[in-house]
């Protein structure tokens, strides 16, 4: 019987371990089916306070998940395939085995969608990005493209043209799902180029480990061209990784925890931290602070109790 289990490994989960086997609550955390959780997919990260010349992403998350062994926090490989809270202790299957735990943190992120074309995964930390906010500044004076029609789409491609010398927006159809508002404000943006009824076969070059340009086709003319491009932005949503906990936690129509305040969710003795529950922040920093809250509020449900 476990005090806590934390499910995910990334900024979230291993923050949330520091805080919990600094209070002795010896918690196990279940890495998850990615490891690391999105700093994995990433290069260099300049926004993390305490790095004035930055730190690559998975370098930073390892050293988060040291830290939280060093203080007594155990990891295992595997992935949550089912989950019973219906009562306590709860109950989490991991590759065919029970764990049981009086409290529980889910912090198992958010996957960025893809567009699985052939050298998209090659090139992820090497011009490839789901994440304007994160990597934009490596791409000052260069040519930028933002695949996606909906708000998140419009808003990394305005947020882009403060550094790159143009942006591209390329979405498969001439109707835009994104707000009307969204769409205005990038319309009039300038250094935005809108590509409709367009979508790219394939990103180049994987043998050179560098993007460099796109080969694009039109829908409606199945005409196929190659443009010049040095940073490549896919803005088409993440998916929450909450599939076990359907049905059992509450959670909103695109499958986000819905948080009950601080990090508590519907369930009494279930915290959230990061991705899994935030929509609009999705930093390094943000899912760390939100770690922190989580295993705070482990500690102190658990103090309540007497453990």
């Amino acid at each position: 019987m476990r005090d806590l289990i934390i499910v995910g490994s990334g900024c979230a989960g291993n923050t949330a371990a520091i805080y919990a086997a600094r209070a002795n609550l010896k918690p196990l955390v279940i890495a998850g089916h990615e490891p690391g959780g999105q700093l994995s997919l990433t290069t260099l990260v300049e926004n993390f306070p305490g790095f004035p010349e930055g730190i690559d992403g998975p370098t930073l998350v390892e050293n988060i998940k040291k830290q939280a062994e060093h203080f007594g926090a155990e990891y295992i490989h595997g992935t949550v395939v089912e989950a019973d809270l219906s009562a306590r202790p709860f109950r989490l299957k991991v590759d065919g085995e029970w764990h049981e735990t009086r409290t529980l943190i889910i912090a198992s992120g958010a996957s960025a969608r893809w567009l699985n074309l052939p050298n998209e995964q090659k090139l992820i930390g090497h011009g490839v990005s789901s994440c304007a906010t994160c990597d934009g500044f490596f791409y000052r004076g260069k040519k930028i493209m933002v695949v996606g029609g909906g708000d998140s789409a419009m808003e990394e491609a305005n947020f882009l043209t403060r550094f790159g010398e143009e942006v591209a927006l390329v979405h498969r159809r001439d109707a835009f799902r994104c707000s009307k508002i969204m769409l205005e404000r990038a319309r009039k943006n300038p250094k935005i180029q809108f590509l409709t009824n367009t979508v790219v076969d394939d990103i180049y070059d994987a043998g050179q480990h560098i993007v460099n340009s796109v080969k694009l086709r039109n829908l409606k003319t199945d005409e196929t061209w190659i443009r010049d491009v040095d940073g490549f932005f896919v803005a088409i949503g993440h998916i929450p990784n909450t599939k076990p906990f359907e049905g059992q936690i509450e959670l909103d129509a695109d499958g986000y925890i819905i948080s009950k305040g601080g990090a508590r969710t519907s369930v009494t003795g279930v915290f959230h931290a990061g991705d899994v529950q935030d929509r609009s922040y999705r930093q390094a920093i943000t899912a760390s602070g939100a770690g922190c809250m989580a295993a705070i509020e482990a500690e102190r449900f658990l103090e309540a109790e007497g453990h």
